[in-house]
């Protein structure tokens, strides 16, 4: 398998990731064209995203805690 088909499959393994989304299907043709640090940035871009939505979930679970004592 090349590296732009792995990243591509990561891509899409990433977009999944994500709870109570469905899933999504990326077609390798729309990416073929784009080069390897292209989407190492969409990796990243998605890995930041997913960072921020976990961080703001820990600060409501921390907030529903106070709220909760």
């Amino acid at each position: 398998m090349s590296t732009k088909a792995q990243l591509i499959i990561d891509i899409q393994e990433l977009l999944n990731s994500h709870e109570n989304i469905s899933t999504t299907t990326v077609n390798p043709d729309l990416l073929e064209f784009m080069d390897e640090q292209t989407l190492i940035s969409i990796i990243g871009s998605l890995l930041d995203q997913k960072e921020t939505h976990l961080e703001a979930d820990n600060e409501w679970l921390e907030q529903f805690k106070k709220d909760k004592n």
